[in-house]
C-alpha cells in the first residue's frame, strides 16, 4: 500500500512538473521579441539593426508568430549572404541568427535606375553591396566587372571559376547595356565573346589554348583583339607595323 502511494505521489509530481514546463514554454512562446533579443553569430559585420532594417520583421513581435523561413530568404537576398539560419529559442529567449557571408573575388559595378552602384562579386557571380563586405582584406583583388545584371551571374561565375583551372588571367569583364560580353586578359588583351552564354565553356577553352600557344611563341604582345563570337571561326587582329 505504501509502495503504491509512493508511485502515485511520484506520478503526481511528474504531472505537476510537466504542467509547469508546458505553461512556461507557452508563456515564453507568447512573449514578445525585442531587438536586444536577437543574437548574431558567424560575422561581426552585421548588427541587430541591420537585420531588422533589411527584412519585414517588425518588433516587438511574439516569438511564436515570427516566420523564420521567410525571414531567412529576406536576409539572404537583401544582405547578399551565402546562407543564413534563423531559429526561435526559449533559453535564452529570442532569435538566434547564424550568417554565412560571401567571399569577394572581384570588384563589381552595376546600374540600377540609371545610378551606378559599386560593390563586389563572388565566385557564384553574385553582386555584393559594399556595405555588406568587410573591406579590410580586399587589396589583392585584380578583376573588375562592369554592367552586372542578375541574368549574367551564371556566365560570370563560369569565367571566374575557370581561372582556377586554366592558365589565362582575366582582369576585366564587361557586359554592355545590350548584353554583349567582352573580357580583357592580361596578355591576350581584348577578347570579344558576344551575346550567346551557351558558348562560354567552349570560348574559355579556346582562350586557354591560345594563351598557352602564345606564351610559347611570345606572340601576345602583337595582338589587338580576339573575336570568339563564333568559336568555330576565331579571328585574331594584330597591330600593323
Amino acid at each position: 500500500m505504501k509502495k503504491l502511494q509512493k508511485i502515485n505521489n511520484k506520478s503526481f509530481l511528474y504531472l505537476i512538473l510537466f504542467l509547469f514546463l508546458t505553461s512556461l514554454i507557452s508563456l515564453k512562446t507568447l512573449k514578445k521579441v525585442n531587438i536586444q533579443d536577437i543574437r548574431i553569430s558567424g560575422s561581426e559585420l552585421f548588427s541587430q539593426n541591420d537585420l531588422v532594417n533589411n527584412s519585414s520583421l517588425k518588433l516587438p513581435r511574439r516569438l511564436i508568430f515570427i516566420k523564420t523561413n521567410f525571414l531567412e530568404k529576406e536576409l539572404k537576398q537583401n544582405l547578399s549572404l551565402k546562407n543564413v539560419s534563423v531559429n526561435r529559442e526559449l533559453f535564452p529567449f529570442g532569435l538566434k541568427v547564424q550568417v554565412n557571408t560571401r567571399t569577394p573575388i572581384a570588384y563589381g559595378e552595376k546600374i540600377l535606375d540609371e545610378e551606378k552602384i559599386l560593390g563586389f562579386i563572388d565566385k557564384d557571380g553574385i553582386f555584393i553591396n559594399r556595405k555588406n563586405v568587410d573591406e579590410k582584406n580586399l587589396n589583392k583583388l585584380t578583376i573588375q566587372v562592369f554592367g552586372w545584371k542578375e541574368k549574367f551571374k551564371k556566365t560570370l561565375s563560369e569565367i571566374l571559376i575557370a581561372q582556377e583551372d586554366y592558365e589565362f588571367e582575366v582582369v576585366k569583364i564587361t557586359f554592355s547595356t545590350n548584353g554583349f560580353l567582352t573580357i580583357e586578359e592580361k596578355d591576350l588583351k581584348t577578347i570579344l565573346l558576344g551575346f550567346n552564354p551557351s558558348l562560354i565553356k567552349n570560348q574559355l577553352q579556346i582562350i586557354n589554348n591560345l594563351k598557352n600557344e602564345f606564351k610559347k611563341n611570345n606572340f601576345s604582345e602583337k595582338i589587338a583583339n580576339i573575336d570568339l563570337t563564333d568559336p568555330n571561326k576565331p579571328k585574331i587582329k594584330v597591330f600593323k607595323p
